[in-house]
């Protein structure tokens, strides 16, 4: 690892705790300069890193409905450097590095009120689909 690189790693924020809440609807990440987030596991699961939901270009990018109920079920660490999320709607595909993670925690404001504002644009819920 050259200086450079090392120097980024070290401004990285570094997750001191990961903690999935009983009701499994939110991941609470503590970083080691004290920034305390608590995410929504919806919140988490609409703004997954996956191509499936990112795409491969920022014209890809997709609104995913109907999660408000979506539950954390697994939590599963990638290296030393991300976590993968698997939601109880079974996706598992995204892995979340530490700086993204950081990055939704202090946009989650900015983020959620996006997200909403296209759900309402394009005629979609945050409620699931029910069966019948």
């Amino acid at each position: 690892m050259g200086a450079t690189e090392k120097a980024n790693a070290a401004n990285t924020p570094w997750p001191t705790e990961l903690r999935v809440s009983k009701d499994r609807r939110t991941l609470t990440a503590i970083f080691d300069d004290g920034a305390t987030f608590a995410l929504p596991a919806e919140y988490l699961r609409v703004t997954s890193p996956s191509a499936e939901v990112q795409g491969h270009s920022p014209s890809e990018r997709k609104t995913v409905p109907g999660k408000m109920e979506v539950m954390i079920i697994g939590v599963e660490p990638v290296g030393n450097y991300a976590v993968k999320l698997v939601f109880d709607d079974m996706h598992d595909t995204g892995i979340y590095g530490w700086d993204y993670l950081r990055r939704l925690g202090e946009e989650h404001g900015e983020r959620w009120s996006e997200y909403l504002s296209e759900l309402a644009a394009k005629g979609l819920s945050r409620e699931p689909a029910r069966r019948r």
